[in-house]
Parts: structure tokens; C-alpha cells; sequence
């Protein structure tokens, strides 16, 4: 056994995910695993910059996740993450800085390839040997500034990155005069639907999503729709981690989550406070998806990228620190 630490810092939320690796058998034991809203992309698609108060939430996060990576003793193997929005703003040296202060390992600006890479790595190393699912595997982890696309077998074939994410569309196509249109009109959906269509026919250029068997759904976005879909009386992830949500059903509760109001939203049991704005653009994403690719349904899963990241120090422990 091998006791790690991931930290994945995307452009809507960070996570941690302390857990004890074993290679042999390939499983991952959760001793510490969880999410906080920070919303680091606030402004950055418009202004390209992390705005000051964007990382001092973020800081504020890192902060008390470097006191559970020392008690649990995880400081050695830890490996830190850092996806869309600090890849894209210019003044990231003042993130990194903040990182390498309070946790004392740099953050990784990985690229889009890479996301997407872990991403798949976390999503289906659980799931090869279920007969029940087809391959080739196609891996969407749609989050804050990007999705990524992964189709692959046991290994990926083909990835890409693109730059649609709940926090990107709700920001470029659902926001005036400095608020969220509550709830967006037509023609503002319509637009946002054309961009995510647009970004769909770059992902298609690299990637074969109308060859995949089983479409695999991560993030935020698709586990708050599997919540929603279930009717839970509050976010579950045990009764989240694998469940199976229809298109049917995608359509239904994303037509519903862009004709709602805020408050309707928040009423939502299972709704993060920090999603409740963004879901309805999360939910067209995933919709949009899978009306291109045919998929019936969606496989969510609750492991992601942070167990790609997790595993990848487990396995190389020189990789904790880069």
C-alpha cells in the first residue's frame, strides 16, 4: 500500500483525495475525500486573469486541505493539479506561488491532453471488467472552462480538450449586466447550444465519439443531474457512483433547470450552493453530447481525474511534487 494525496484545482471547484493505493490489486481506499467551491475562473474567459479574490478563496481551501494531508501523513506522496482556468490566465505565477507556500509542492499546469488522460485512468478502472459495458469507453469529464473527450479500450485512443464548461458558457452566453439571466431567454440558449455544437465539431476532429459503446460521464455537472434524476434527498455519492440516467431523462431535467429561477434551483436538495447557477449550462453540455454521439444513457461516475492523479503517484511515487 502506498498512501497518497491528490489535489485536482479546476476552474469551479477544488477537491482532495487522500487515499491508500494498491497497485497489485488496483484499488483505491478513500481516507479523505472532498470538495469545495472556489469558482478560480470568476472573470478569467473575459478578463484572462484569476481575480484577487478567486484565489484567496481558492488559498483559503488549501489551507485546510494541507492539514489533512498531515494527519493523515500523505505530505510525501502528494501531487497537485491544476486544469482550465490557471492555464489560461496571465498572472498564474501568483497562484503558483500561493500553492507552493501553503501545501509546499508546486501545482502542475497540465494540458488538455493530460486532464484527459487521468480523467480516463480514474473513470474506468473500475469498470473493464463488467460485462454489462461495451467498449470502447467514451470518458467526458465536462467541468468548469473545459471538457474533455477520451475514447480508449484499456488504454485512450484519441483525447481532446475543448473549452466548454458550465462556469465558460454560463459566463460567455447567460450573464448581463453583471448578473445570470434568471432564467436565460431563447435566443441566449440558442447561442450557447451553437457554441457547445461548435466545440463538439473540433472534439470530432480528433476524436471518434460515434464509435464508443458506453458513454462514461464525469464531474459535477453529470453527478448533479444523477442526483436530480434520482430524486435524492440529498447528494449521495454511493447512490450517485455508477447509476445510469437516460438521454430522455438528461432532457427532461436540463429543459427544466434553464426554465427555472435561482431560488427553484437552490430548492434543489442535492444542489451544491455553488452549482446552482451554472448547472443549467453544465446540463446542456451533457445533453448536447449525447444527442451527438447516440448514447441512450450515461454511466456516472463519481471517480474522475483526482483518481487518475492519485494513481499516477502511486505508481511512480517520483511523479508527488512535480
Amino acid at each position: 500500500m502506498t498512501r497518497v494525496a491528490a489535489v485536482d484545482c479546476g476552474t469551479n471547484s477544488i477537491r482532495l483525495l487522500v487515499a491508500d493505493a494498491d497497485p497489485a490489486t488496483g484499488e483505491l481506499t478513500d481516507l479523505d475525500r472532498r470538495m469545495t467551491i472556489v469558482r478560480l475562473g470568476q472573470g478569467v474567459d473575459r478578463t484572462g486573469r484569476l481575480a484577487p479574490e478567486a484565489l484567496e478563496r481558492t488559498f483559503a481551501a488549501c489551507r485546510e486541505y494541507a492539514q489533512i494531508i498531515e494527519k493523515h501523513g500523505a505530505s510525501e506522496h502528494l501531487r497537485f493539479v491544476a486544469t482550465s482556468a490557471s492555464r489560461d490566465a496571465e498572472n498564474r505565477d501568483d497562484f503558483v506561488r500561493g500553492v507552493v507556500d501553503i501545501l509546499g509542492v508546486e501545482p502542475e499546469v497540465i494540458t488538455g491532453d493530460q486532464e484527459a488522460e487521468f480523467s480516463f485512468t480514474g473513470a474506468t478502472k473500475e469498470l473493464t471488467g463488467r460485462a454489462d459495458l461495451h467498449r470502447p469507453f467514451l470518458v467526458v469529464d465536462i467541468g468548469g472552462g473545459s471538457t474533455e473527450f477520451v475514447v480508449g479500450d484499456d488504454h485512450v485512443r484519441a483525447a481532446r480538450s475543448v473549452d466548454v464548461g458550465c462556469v465558460r458558457m454560463t459566463e460567455r452566453h447567460l450573464v448581463r449586466n453583471g448578473a445570470v439571466t434568471d432564467p436565460p431567454t431563447e435566443e441566449q440558449i440558442a447561442a450557447m447550444r451553437a457554441d457547445i455544437e461548435a466545440a463538439l465539431d473540433r472534439a470530432e476532429e480528433t476524436v471518434p465519439l460515434r464509435e464508443a459503446r458506453t458513454l462514461v460521464g464525469l464531474a459535477g455537472s453529470v453527478t448533479t443531474v444523477s442526483a436530480i434524476a434520482q430524486d435524492l434527498p440529498e447528494y449521495d455519492s454511493a447512490a450517485i457512483h455508477h447509476s445510469r440516467v437516460s438521454r430522455q431523462r438528461v432532457r427532461e431535467i436540463t429543459e427544466w433547470l434553464l426554465r427555472s429561477t435561482h431560488a427553484e434551483r437552490a430548492a434543489v436538495p442535492s444542489m451544491h450552493p455553488g452549482r446552482v447557477d451554472v448547472i443549467g449550462a453544465g446540463a446542456l453540455v451533457l445533453l448536447a453530447i449525447m444527442e451527438r454521439t447516440g448514447a441512450e444513457d450515461v454511466v456516472v461516475s463519481e471517480h474522475d481525474i483526482l483518481d487518475g492523479i492519485a494513481w499516477s503517484v502511486a505508481q511512480d511515487p517520483s511523479a508527488a511534487g512535480r
